[in-house]
């Protein structure tokens, strides 16, 4: 039996209770962060003992490496990378030159990541900021019309499809028009559904056929006033699987955030019985994790097939040139610092 959650771990290497817990819950995936990151050897051996202690090969090794604020493995153990908004801003000059760079930059980072046995990137962001939200989106974000967004980030989600690496396209159905950092809060947005319909869920809309997706901790008051689009049947029913049309695999943001409330085990029964395939626990700790697999039950039937099909992703990579994107993303580096020098 595999348990429909995604786990984190302490520290650097695994303890006996994390073990014994990996053993007995055999989760779906593996997140890692920076405290879990010391050098290329150690993270390999990690991802080897996570393995090893679930006992299969089919696990989803995720990371989130956007890029700017958003990246887990800074230098020296991974590239500097530009944030999405610089992007965005070189394809304000120059629309292909700007979709080539982050198709040739993300390659090159989908072979990083591969090469250390990581096989997921919660990225590219999809979400769509507009004036007084939230910065938490920012400039995480590939810019602020639907047409750039859904352009960019599928030139990256393509880099990882063809680098082996699932893309996992956060937060459905949007989280730019959150005046509240759900980490901290549970946001509210409280605009009409024809407008939502019209700008945050278009990206998602637009790229639906890719194969994984995060849910946002975000109250659509106008179409679930009580439930954060995560937690909510009726957003994902209506919206995520209905009118967006994403059939894909479908994960929580974290459990652990502040925009949930109740006992952690509540919390995963709540993502799963609303339509998520997969509940994600980032922080590590033991107690929560246990209660967290209680929660989330069997991965079995359709969201076996879903997690199947995303996994399918990994056992394929496409050649590259990695000294000419190695040269896009020198060229996005050195062209995202000299608009701050201008700022």
């Amino acid at each position: 039996m595999r348990t429909a959650l995604i786990v984190g771990a302490a520290g650097t290497e695994l303890s006996p209770d994390e073990v014994r817990f990996l053993k007995d819950a055999r989760p779906a995936g593996f997140i890692l962060f920076a405290r879990n990151l010391k050098d290329h050897a150690q993270i390999r051996a990690l991802i080897s003992d996570v393995r090893a202690a679930i006992g299969a090969d089919d696990v989803l090794v995720l990371i989130d490496q956007e890029g700017g604020r958003v990246q887990r493995l800074r230098p020296p153990l991974g590239r500097a990378l530009p944030p999405a908004a610089a992007y965005g801003a070189l394809y304000a000059g120059d629309r292909e030159v700007a979709l080539a760079a982050a198709f040739e930059a993300t390659r090159l980072l989908a072979a990083d990541l591969v090469d250390l046995g990581i096989n997921t990137d919660c990225a590219p962001v999809l979400d769509l900021p507009v004036p007084g939200s939230h910065d938490i989106i920012g400039d995480r974000a590939y810019g602020r019309t639907v047409d750039q967004v859904v352009a960019l980030a599928k030139a990256v989600a393509d880099g990882f499809m063809a680098g082996g690496v699932v893309p996992v396209i956060k937060h459905i159905p949007g989280h730019g028009r959150a005046t509240a950092d759900s980490h901290l809060a549970l946001p509210v947005v409280t605009e009409p559904r024809e407008e939502l319909i019209a700008s945050d869920f278009a990206p998602f809309k637009a790229l639906s056929h890719l194969p994984a997706a995060m849910s946002a901790h975000v109250v659509f008051r106008a179409i679930d006033p009580d439930e954060p689009a995560s937690t909510s049947p009726i957003i994902i029913r209506d919206v995520i699987r209905g009118l967006i049309g994403f059939d894909g695999l479908l994960m929580s943001d974290d459990l652990s955030m502040k925009a949930l409330s109740g006992p952690m085990r509540q919390r995963a029964e709540a993502v799963i019985a609303a339509g998520s395939d997969l509940a994600l626990h980032c922080n590590g700790d033991m107690a929560e994790m246990v209660d967290a697999a209680a929660g989330s039950g069997r991965l079995e039937g359709r969201a076996k097939e879903r997690f199947d099909t995303a996994l399918n992703i990994t056992k394929a990579t496409q050649p590259f040139d990695s000294a000419a994107a190695e040269a896009q993303l020198a060229k996005v580096l050195a062209f995202a610092a000299g608009a701050a020098e201008s700022v």
